[in-house]
């Protein structure tokens, strides 16, 4: 059921609308829709469902026989006439909720499949009763732990393709297969590589030669690309100028023809195009999901710029330049003349692909290196996504594990501002800075499966290190260093200690944002330990880490800084795989029992992801959109079954 809310009811608006297993779902507004144009919000709603028209491609890329299963599964959910109140239909319940917020079967952060608590004989009798039809494949799919058991496998002592099931590479594949095809593309003399494999899947042919299908209108995807086309090409008619137009107008021309050359061209206009209220992120884009770090994963964004909040926070773009000069980095690694980065702070209007339903707080883009040196980036924060996170939460976490009041109260009057200065500075300064040295690949090429990770951690550690600089005051960015005092505080707990929620009892860390976060803070632990800048305390059989020296902690932080912008400048693999496998992959299995045990007790789901709003088009005699509407809707099941209804384009696919 949806629901649409009156203003005075939003003073009220209740955010969460769902939990289950790990899971805590919740909704967000649209701050001042109300204030839009009829011509914006029409942008915005065509660019809305130009990504949901994709959302199909995401469950396939995740796992080829995710889309069969979903359907099977939301069969069984409409249809069944059976017993609704047993155990086993809530397990059943459980699992497609699940599935449904991980677009497909493994767990969306670690990658792991589920398996469900529900028996097969019971499954079989949903199948049965609801008339349809499953193979035994697919019921070993569903049932068996050990098969296809990793979406995603980052395990260096295995083939990286053969251990993953993600849907870029045909089964079989093998990794040195795959890095033997690209690496006759590559040429590493050319200053302005294209993103080799960005759009395609690697295929076994008939003959045992491998080639690409490509994700275009008529290629692979095709259904549903052309539903995306379709909306882009209605989102042009209602664009807010001649640039934001024009680079619409390329990402077509890219989904049509697969041509990587295009898709530069569009990401160079795209980054161009910075006026205007409106902005969007559609397309194949980031790569954390394929092991070999090169095909981009399906996602939408469509953004509303807040325009308080990006004044506000502009001297960072403004000052771009000046975070760079003063960066701890080598100086041949530092860009002399950083091309323009633009910043906005912006209100998400709708979410699809692997954006939703769990998603960032930031983004920086494009990804190529060169394209950000020669053109620059934007970078965003998503305003309303961090809001609902904030006024949906409580502060169970951190009386838990921070060390004591002192901290606590930090905490409750500066974090949100450190979050998103945190943000900012790692969007906005981090990934924008530094260079690689001439003659050199791209982190892909490199730095393989830690490329992903290293990067991350650099750009942690940028903000980290500029979070606690007093030019920031100067630049009326914070009122203390307060801030970056909490930020600290915050990073390595969570770093150390309650990040490990998010994984099984005993195992290692494999997502490329949790290793980060474990890599920074563990290595400035051991490497502060001679001088005690951090201490971990056990009192009352609990650990909590204390920081004792806020400026030695920058200094260490300056100092991995280095080493780590020096591996990604210089390609240097076996130095990065090192610092990677020794601090943030393993774990410590007494604390991460003891972490579970805490968090256990306080009920805190630690996982978030949304519903998103739903735009309506209202019509007039002649059918030409008179208004556009927002609900906020309170069923993320309805949500879900809706969406697979109107946007399921690659149900009955021959691709």
């Amino acid at each position: 059921m949806k629901v649409k809310e009156s203003k005075k009811k939003q003073d009220h608006f209740e955010y969460e609308v769902d939990r289950f297993a790990d899971i805590r779902v919740i909704r967000y507004t649209i701050p001042d829709w109300e204030k839009l144009s009829l011509n914006q919000k029409t942008l915005v709603y065509y660019l809305s469902q130009a990504g949901f028209s994709g959302r199909d491609i995401i469950w396939d890329q995740n796992y080829r026989h995710n889309l069969v299963i979903r359907e099977i599964l939301e069969g069984i959910f409409k249809n069944f006439s059976g017993d609704r109140t047993s155990s086993e239909w809530n397990q059943f319940l459980i699992y497609i909720k699940r599935v449904w917020f991980s677009n497909g079967i493994h767990h969306h952060y670690s990658n792991d499949k589920f398996i469900p608590e529900y028996s097969k004989s019971y499954f079989l009798s949903l199948i049965e009763n609801c008339g349809l039809k499953i193979s035994d494949e697919l019921l070993e799919v569903i049932f068996n732990p050990e098969i296809d058991a990793k979406k995603v496998s980052l395990d260096p002592e295995k083939d990286l393709l053969l251990s993953s099931c993600v849907n870029f590479y045909d089964p079989g594949i093998t990794e040195i297969e795959a890095q033997d095809f690209y690496a006759k593309m590559n040429d590493p003399s050319d200053k302005r590589p294209i993103s080799h494999g960005l759009n395609s899947k690697l295929v076994r042919l008939a003959n045992g030669k491998l080639a690409e299908a490509k994700w275009t209108a008529d290629g692979m995807y095709g259904s549903a690309i052309k539903e995306i086309i379709a909306n882009l090409e209605k989102a042009c008619d209602y664009a807010e100028n001649q640039a934001q137009k024009e680079a619409l107008e390329l990402l077509i021309k890219y989904y049509k023809t697969g041509d990587l050359k295009v898709w530069d061209d569009y990401n160079i206009a795209w980054t161009n195009a910075t006026e205007g209220d409106i902005d969007y992120i559609n397309s194949f884009i980031e790569v954390y999901s394929d092991p070999l770090g090169s095909k981009g994963a399906y996602e939408s964004i469509v953004q509303i710029r807040d325009f308080e909040a990006s004044e506000r926070m502009s001297a960072i773009s403004e000052k771009i330049q000046w975070f760079e000069d003063h960066s701890p980095i080598k100086e041949e690694y530092k860009k002399k003349n950083v091309k323009g980065v633009s910043y906005k702070v912006v209100n998400v209007a709708s979410e699809s692909g692997d954006s939703s339903p769990a998603g960032p707080i930031g983004v920086n883009l494009p990804n190529a290196n060169w394209i950000r040196a020669e053109h620059g980036s934007k970078s965003v924060s998503l305003g309303n996504i961090s809001d609902a996170y904030k006024k949906s939460s409580n502060d169970d976490i951190i009386n838990e594990f921070a060390y004591d009041k002192e901290e606590i109260n930090r905490y409750k009057e500066h974090a949100f501002t450190a979050s998103h200065m945190h943000t900012a500075l790692h969007e906005v300064v981090g990934h924008a800075s530094g260079q690689l040295k001439p003659g050199v690949g791209t982190p892909k090429e490199t730095l393989k499966n830690y490329a992903s990770t290293l990067e991350e951690a650099r750009a942690d550690l940028v903000a980290l290190y500029f979070i606690f600089d007093p030019e920031l005051i100067k630049m009326g960015l914070i009122k203390s260093l307060e801030v970056g005092k909490t930020e600290y505080d915050g990073y390595i707990r969570n770093g150390l200690l309650v990040q490990l929620r998010r994984i099984e009892l005993g195992n290692i860390i494999e997502e490329s944002h949790m290793r980060n976060r474990m890599l920074v803070a563990s290595w400035a632990y051991e490497k502060g330990r001679d001088e005690n800048v951090i201490e971990r305390i056990v009192r009352d059989g609990k650990s909590y880490y204390k920081i004792h020296d806020y400026d030695k902690l920058r200094g260490l932080f300056a100092e991995l800084l280095i080493i780590i912008q020096n591996i990604k400048s210089e390609g240097d693999y076996e130095t990065g795989r090192k610092l990677v496998e020794k601090y943030a992959v393993k774990v410590d299995l007494s604390t991460h029992q003891e972490v579970m045990e805490r968090v256990e007790k306080l009920n805190i789901p630690p996982y978030n992801g949304f519903v998103n709003p739903e735009l309506s088009a209202n019509l007039d005699s002649d059918k030409n959109i008179s208004e556009v509407s927002v609900e906020y809707p309170t069923d993320f099941v309805h949500q879900m079954l809706d969406y697979s209804e109107r946007y399921g384009f690659l149900r009955n696919r021959k691709d």
